[in-house]
């Protein structure tokens, strides 16, 4: 039956529980008193830093005369100093702004050093020494228990700090003598090493820096080892001098993919929750699907995807779109340990749905040097057959225990919130365009960015518009003003947005905004502290692998296993992803993954970015396996269940999407990759045909693991099914055929069945 609900309790289950994230186990905030403002400013410090260096503004180049931005900044921070100087002779407080500008100082003199362009071995280790600064002060602020551990904390994050002013300082001299290390530079190279172990142990827990330290030990001892897996030996020296200085260790490709991409695109997903669009996800999902059997799940999983677009952490998903979801699921009559699991299912695919798609999808394009656009092109057709599938578990499950949905009259209207907040879907359709317009992800997420921030700052000017006609006047010409900068460049739009942030010093409702825009800066930067670190400690992987050649024995050995039988290489390739996955976050499980079985799938005939999405695809399950189902986990408070029942429910829903991988390794088309002999027509006949095919296995997968289609389907009908989703996976001669006559003859014979209003004898509970 349908449950009554009014706005009062959608209200209340919208309220957080859960006071800390499950991604770092740290509070959403920054502490309090004087450290936690000294905080705040850092992180936005932080962010303003990545912002200038990700965008590759010239602040050298000169925009009166001989007037660059450089001066002018220079020139507001002593015009501010001055201000703060007069408002403490008059006797006012002035802690926070000395806090603020102290910070943002020091951001404009790491800049100064290098106007025109910092060079990217300065970025990545001055993005490390941010992550520690703000890492350590946050366990200060948040889990010290004493004034001295505190400032332990704080020492840490200041010494980590320094380590990355050390290379700024040092860059012209370091790159002179490459190779040559010094004995201070063994010694900041160490303390780089140790002080990451240190607190990614303390902030993500203890698997990385034991699987990272695994691999630095067989660098250092290696040598000790039997045939094959002895190597020449390495002095200390040597290990510290290619993991910590140079682009092979700690600032190995994903550091720089954390310090450009992933950061930038953390700050657009954050600016577009401080916009709204959360809750324009939510309403519209709501009034698409919440009236609909088993509506509330349904909205889980629609909403989620949404938030999939904007947001490629499936935690964050969880924590944000769950607050919502999870309560209301329980509260129309789903188990706890379902609603659970069907939030952290569909938050998870938010790591493989375009655009935004997850941080492994930028270190994927870069590793593999092809445009990001053909990573997004391969992960389309997998990400909707997987969120059909959680679509279709939940709503399976919905006919099974007779769960309705909301009634309309309590519903908000999908198209009134469209109406309302369609402005706000213009910088992800601006998004979209570029990226398949062939521009670069940098340059897109950057002219991204900046259109939320105009929409976020026109939106505080448009509420001063009382005349409906006047208001979309404004919009237009602002939406127009925007594009033509566009064309223009970014420096431009940048210049629209200071122009934005002028105005809205003086207009009634401004200053707000412009503190929304402040924390979202802040927020940025604290979100992005568990992708930053696991990248930097990564790099500790990567660096063994190009040091030593380790990479080359497990490739062998896999490919070995695949000359006999590639599907036993595919189901190695799997277990490696779930089992580090149960320990490590997505990105270090795809970067170890990949380097050693991707390249040896490549070389068993399986094409470049299918092996990689393989991977990739599998990591992301692996948030959802226990016994380490971090998705999992971050919905039990929400559910208030047990972790480990939610992951294995979350499995359950998951299950039809273990078997899309396997089948596009074995038809590329699925992923849109080329199919050697068929172009034109003939290609997109067999990509039309997989995606009937996929869709086919999903369905009965589904109903297999759910018990139930149109009615429910006694054990015979269970097993059929799935032997029949089997047989359309296989990839061997005549299986197709035997898959679609098995689906033909279960499906009609359940339908038959049903009609005829026979009951299930055998039917599980």
């Amino acid at each position: 039956m349908s449950h009554g609900m009014n706005a009062s309790e959608i209200s209340t289950l919208e309220q957080p529980s859960t006071p800390t994230n499950p991604e770092h186990g740290l509070p959403e905030n920054f502490g309090q008193g004087i450290l936690g403002n000294l905080l705040f400013w850092i992180a936005v410090s932080f962010s303003t830093f990545q912002i200038i260096t990700a965008f590759g503004i010239p602040l050298d180049r000169p925009i009166v005369g001989n007037i660059s931005a450089i001066y002018l900044i220079g020139a507001a921070l002593v015009v501010w100093a001055g201000w703060l100087v007069f408002q403490r002779l008059k006797g006012r407080s002035i802690i926070n702004g000395a806090l603020a500008l102290a910070s943002l100082a020091v951001t404009y003199a790491l800049i100064v050093k290098f106007p025109g362009s910092l060079p990217s071995q300065v970025v990545r280790a001055l993005h490390v020494g941010f992550l520690c600064l703000v890492a350590g002060a946050m366990l200060a602020n948040h889990k010290a228990g004493s004034t001295a551990t505190r400032a332990l904390g704080w020492i840490i994050g200041l010494f980590g700090f320094g380590i990355g002013l050390y290379h700024w300082a040092l860059y012209e001299e370091l790159v002179i003598r490459a190779g040559e290390v010094t004995q201070a530079d063994l010694v900041v190279g160490i303390s780089a090493i140790a002080i990451l172990f240190y607190l990614v142990w303390r902030v993500m827990g203890p698997a990385l820096p034991i699987v990272a330290g695994i691999f630095l030990a067989y660098c250092l001892f290696g040598n000790y080892l039997p045939a094959p897996f002895d190597h020449r030996g390495y002095s200390l020296e040597q290990v510290i001098e290619h993991m910590s200085f140079g682009t092979e260790g700690l600032y190995a490709t994903p550091t720089l993919v954390s310090a450009t991409y992933i950061f930038l695109f953390i700050l657009f997903g954050a600016f577009l929750e401080r916009a709204g669009m959360i809750q324009l996800f939510t309403d519209v999902a709501m009034g698409l699907f919440g009236s609909a059997k088993g509506g509330p799940a349904k909205v889980s999983v629609f909403s989620s995807a949404l938030m999939g677009t904007i947001s490629g952490s499936g935690v964050a998903n969880v924590v944000s779109t769950g607050q919502f979801t999870i309560p209301l699921m329980k509260r129309f009559g789903y188990k706890p340990e379902f609603a659970g699991g069907v939030e952290a299912t569909a938050s998870m695919g938010g790591q493989i749905m375009p655009p935004v798609m997850g941080a492994v999808a930028f270190i994927m394009a870069e590793t593999i040097d092809v445009p990001y656009v053909e990573i997004v092109k391969a992960a389309i057709i997998p990400a909707i057959l997987y969120y059909a599938s959680a679509f279709l578990a939940v709503h399976l499950e919905a006919g099974r225990a007779g769960l309705l949905g909301i009634a309309k009259s309590e519903l908000p209207s999908a198209a009134r919130a469209l109406k309302d907040k369609w402005y706000l879907i213009l910088p992800l359709a601006v998004l979209v365009y570029l990226l398949f317009s062939g521009y670069t992800p940098l340059f897109a997420g950057s002219i991204g960015l900046a259109l939320t921030v105009v929409l976020i700052l026109g939106s505080a000017l448009a509420f001063g518009l009382v005349n409906e006609t006047v208001r979309l006047v404004f919009w237009v010409g602002l939406g127009l003003l925007a594009a033509a900068f566009l064309w223009l460049g970014v420096t431009l739009v940048l210049v629209l947005v200071g122009i934005l942030v002028l105005l809205n010093l003086f207009t009634r409702g401004g200053p707000e905004t412009l503190e929304a825009c402040r924390d979202a800066l802040a927020d940025g930067a604290r979100q992005a502290l568990p992708v930053g670190l696991a990248c930097a400690v990564v790099g500790i992987v990567i660096g063994t692998m190009t040091l030593t050649g380790i990479g080359t024995i497990f490739g062998n050995w896999v490919v070995s296993i695949g000359r006999d039988s590639l599907i036993l290489s595919l189901v190695l390739t799997m277990v490696v992803s779930l089992i580090l996955g149960m320990g490590i976050p997505t990105i270090p499980n795809y970067i170890i993954t990949s380097s050693l079985a991707a390249p040896a799938l490549l070389t068993l005939g399986v094409p470049l970015i299918v092996s990689h999405m393989f991977v990739f695809y599998f990591g992301i399950m692996a948030d959802l396996t226990p016994p380490v189902a971090l998705a999992a986990f971050a919905a039990a408070p929400i559910a208030k269940a047990s972790g480990f029942k939610i992951g294995f429910q979350a499995l359950r829903i998951a299950l039809p999407g273990f078997v899309i991988p396997y089948m596009a390794v074995y038809d590329p088309a699925l992923m849109m990759q080329p199919v050697p002999g068929l172009t034109g027509a003939a290609y997109w006949a067999d990509v039309a045909y997989m995606v009937v095919k996929a869709g086919l296995a999903v369905l009965l997968w589904g109903a297999a693991s759910v018990g139930y289609l149109s009615t429910k389907m006694p054990v015979w009908e269970r097993l059929a099914a799935a032997v029949a989703a089997a047989f359309l996976v296989l990839a061997l001669p005549l299986t197709d055929q035997i898959g679609f006559v098995l689906a033909v003859l279960v499906i009609g014979a359940h339908i038959w069945r049903s009609r005829r209003g026979t009951p299930a004898a055998a039917v599980r509970p």
